[in-house]
């Protein structure tokens, strides 16, 4: 790389923090406010699936886009996007329109800006970082946004206590427009970033469903992308009343103070900045496939924990154990990624990710967010935890994953 990737990387990270962190004081305070105001999990369920599932139909038309042009743009069109309608938003609150619907259509945009932007971050980051740092600045970037995360749930508590709804609206466009701004102007890109071909079909219909059933055959051709794939399905479905229904389960088992959503989001955010650090610093396992395994079987155990925790106390202790578990999941399945798929295929293969993990939690909450409302959702956080335990089984018996598991660093290795 002919440009100081490490500024470059410390920019990109710092711009992307920025956005995110106006748009997590948002987001918590649209489920904090749609969870107090209902106490429903069957619209818990409408709000998942309205935040989740668009990112289905637009994720695989974003990794062709992701693999044909410049990838920056990409991702600044999308923040932009969302900040805009975040603050047609605000305005249609001050004007006294019904807030859970226009939370809710909230929701629906920016499931859509998401699903355009994460297969171009994903496969941005290699264009910048050298191959062999790519654990350490997912890892650092995980912590970045568990920081981010840490700080919103406080600033969307008071904000919330404070201020109006739409005040927090306002506050994501602003940090959006900063965020943009050094992206757009300070982050440099690689002198070829199009992978894929421009020719005078590249914007038709025609070219981009010849492009999807490439990025296809790439996947069902490198068998090891579809077993990672369906394992990572798996798991979000399972995950999701982990991820979704512990607002609803503290409203009821532990009290319904604004407070305890917020300790739980904070203890939480904290575990995954310390769980990122730790990634980073350690590097895992030499194979990948067996941290992301020991992650798979913390976050099960600990998932049932959150089942059984007879107080409030060790169930913060649970929470924030179980986020330093999530990456050493996820960092290692991204960076396992970066280094094994063709360039000109990154976007398409990471929007099968993307499409997965906007799909299968909206179908968990399907399934699981009614139940909820007529079992206890302590029941059902011991037979996901259980399912999501046993996962770790198919990861370390699979030979192709544990090939593919081990770090390949030279540039020459090539997985089927």
């Amino acid at each position: 790389m002919n440009f100081n990737w490490k500024k470059n990387a410390a920019l990109f990270l710092f711009g992307q923090a920025l956005s995110l962190f106006g748009t997590m004081v948002v987001q918590f305070a649209i489920v904090w406010h749609i969870t107090l105001k209902t106490q429903s999990g069957a619209m818990m369920t409408v709000f998942t699936v309205a935040g989740l599932l668009p990112m289905f139909f637009v994720s695989p038309f974003a990794g062709v886009w992701a693999d044909r042009f410049n990838r920056k743009y990409i991702i600044n069109i999308s923040d932009g996007a969302i900040a805009f309608f975040s603050l047609i938003a605000a305005v249609f609150i001050m004007a006294g329109v019904d807030s859970i619907v226009i939370l809710l259509t909230c929701a629906v945009i920016r499931s859509v800006g998401q699903g355009v932007q994460m297969p171009a971050v994903g496969a941005f980051i290699p264009d910048i970082v050298p191959q062999k740092e790519l654990t350490k600045i997912n890892g650092f970037q995980s912590s970045i946004q568990s920081f981010i995360t840490l700080s919103a749930p406080a600033v969307s508590g008071a904000m919330m206590t404070f201020a109006p709804l739409e005040t927090l609206f306002f506050l994501d466009v602003i940090t959006a427009i900063i965020g943009i701004s050094i992206v757009l102007f300070f982050v440099k890109t690689p002198k070829k970033e199009k992978t894929a071909p421009t020719d005078t079909m590249s914007l038709k219909g025609v070219a981009y469903l010849h492009d999807l059933k490439e990025g296809m055959n790439y996947i069902k051709k490198h068998s090891y992308v579809l077993r990672i794939i369906i394992l990572e399905a798996v798991f979000l479905f399972f995950f999701a009343p982990a991820a979704f229904l512990t607002p609803l389960q503290v409203t009821r088992t532990f009290g319904n103070e604004v407070w305890r959503l917020s300790a739980i989001e904070i203890v939480f955010s904290a575990g995954v900045m310390v769980g990122g650090i730790l990634i980073a610093l350690w590097g895992g396992f030499k194979n990948r496939i067996y941290t992301m395994a020991l992650s798979c079987m913390l976050c099960g155990l600990l998932t049932v924990g959150l089942g059984l925790a007879p107080d409030f106390l060790p169930y913060l202790v649970i929470m924030a154990i179980l986020g330093i578990s999530l990456p050493l999941y996820s960092t290692p399945s991204m960076v396992l990624l970066q280094t094994t798929v063709d360039t000109a295929f990154m976007g398409r293969v990471l929007s099968a990710f993307t499409m997965i993990s906007s799909t299968m939690m909206p179908l968990g909450m399907v399934v699981f967010g009614p139940v909820a409302d007529t079992i206890s959702i302590e029941i059902l956080l011991i037979g996901t935890g259980i399912v999501v335990t046993l996962l770790c089984i198919p990861m370390v018996v699979n030979r192709t994953l544990r090939e593919v598991g081990r770090r390949h660093l030279s540039g020459n290795f090539n997985p089927q």
